[in-house]
């Protein structure tokens, strides 16, 4: 099997975060005015969408256990398809503005297929996942003294 190198992604900043899950939240809630809005203020949208998958998909295809176990077979599949999403979504990132939608549907259905449970629906996941990106942005792009604060009171 060949060895993949993969670079840590640099931290999205805390609007790029912001934009691009608010953006998940409108296509996932059916309001494509909205999505559009977000979409054209963000020209990267498709790129920073596919960040956002991968932030998502490695850690929960990764090869190693949370405990540190020895990976089985059903690993090193697992973390195959993974890189294959990742993947084949930069490539197709790659077409252009038009790609957001279809990228935005595959964040959706990964997180709903793999990380809801029972009780849970995918708006509050990615409620949850936004939160941690955004405190990841600003623990990587802290506020410079003097400027205004990022809002957090996410709608």
């Amino acid at each position: 099997m060949p060895e993949t190198i993969t670079l840590p992604l640099a931290p999205m900043t805390p609007n790029a975060a912001i934009s691009t899950f608010s953006y998940l939240r409108a296509v996932q809630a059916g309001d494509f005015a909205a999505a559009d809005k977000f979409a054209g203020a963000e020209p990267r949208m498709a790129e920073l969408l596919v960040d956002v998958l991968e932030r998502i998909v490695v850690p929960v295809t990764s090869l190693a256990g949370p405990l540190g176990d020895e990976p089985c077979d059903a690993a090193f599949a697992l973390e195959a398809v993974g890189r294959v999403l990742v993947k084949s979504l930069r490539i197709w990132e790659q077409t252009g503005h038009g790609a957001a939608e279809g990228i935005a549907h595959a964040v959706i259905e990964f997180v709903f297929h793999v990380l809801t449970e029972d009780h849970e629906d995918v708006a509050d996941v990615l409620r949850q996942l936004e939160a941690v990106a955004v405190s990841q942005a600003l623990n990587a792009h802290p506020t410079p003294d003097g400027a205004q604060p990022v809002r957090l009171s996410i709608a």
